[in-house]
């Protein structure tokens, strides 16, 4: 377990722990509804940082303590004139660059305003059954410009996203299932455990496929038709022509677990 903070006089804004290939990592802002400062966004980015750099990890899992995963922006802190924005990272250390390794939000109670835009920043949502997803912002003269106005109407249908942004209420988690918003339901506090399977799966796979995959469908939107096959081959022809790529068709072959090598 290792701590994500800019100082000891307080408890670490995100902590983060390593379960196997996977690297969980929890918003630690409980009393606070985990709600984003620049400490937390410092921490988030940190914890990607520490997610891409090292060969061991295949899969993070973003989470938050207590009892919700994360109310958005820190009102307070915004009053007093700060911002928790991350480089190019954008909000919270994630909203305009992600990891390059796939991951995955596990919702417990809620994640709503800028913690609905930090989830959608993952490649794959795990909610627990009671979870509340919304964008509040316009209820608070704000507008919900982390990602959410732009990433929803492309997951989501067109009127149900303006409804969302333009109500400012929340949905269930069932709805935001029903409507692919999330891939998969959980008990309630069951969420984490729920992504941590999923993580499971995806970290069993070869890592240079994963990234590979995750990057052609997270940039394919972008291609037109006359280049999406040259943009694919760009992607995926160095994965064809890897170690792990023999390693694979053999253990196929041999009826056996692969042995993965990033290379």
């Amino acid at each position: 377990m290792s701590e994500q903070a800019t100082g000891s006089t307080q408890p670490p804004a995100v902590i983060t722990a390593r379960e196997g290939r996977t690297l969980i990592i929890t918003l630690n802002r409980p009393e606070a509804r985990n709600a984003v400062n620049l400490q937390l966004a410092e921490g988030v980015a940190g914890a990607l940082d520490e997610l891409d750099a090292d060969d061991g990890l295949a899969v993070g899992v973003l989470t938050g303590a207590g009892k919700g995963f994360c109310a958005g922006m820190d009102l307070k802190a915004f009053v007093a004139g700060q911002r928790p924005w991350v480089g190019d990272r954008g909000f919270a250390g994630i909203v305009r660059r992600a990891s390059v390794k796939p991951l995955i939000a596990a919702v417990e109670g809620f994640a709503l305003a800028g913690g609905l835009e930090v989830a959608l920043a993952c490649d794959l949502i795990v909610a627990a059954e009671n979870a509340r997803l919304g964008i509040p912002e316009v209820k608070r003269s704000l507008v919900a410009a982390g990602g959410a106005l732009l990433r929803m109407p492309r997951r989501i249908p067109y009127h149900v996203a303006m409804e969302l942004a333009l109500t400012g209420e929340p949905i269930d988690a069932q709805r935001a299932h029903e409507l692919g918003l999330v891939n998969r339901v959980a008990p309630a506090g069951e969420a984490l455990a729920a992504a941590l399977t999923l993580a499971g799966q995806i970290a069993a796979n070869a890592p240079l496929a994963l990234i590979a995959s995750k990057r052609i469908v997270s940039e394919q939107g972008d291609w037109s038709t006359a280049e999406m096959w040259d943009q694919q081959d760009a992607i995926s022809e160095p994965v064809f022509g890897s170690e792990d790529a023999i390693e694979g068709s053999k253990a196929f072959a041999e009826k056996r677990a692969p042995v993965w090598r990033g290379r």
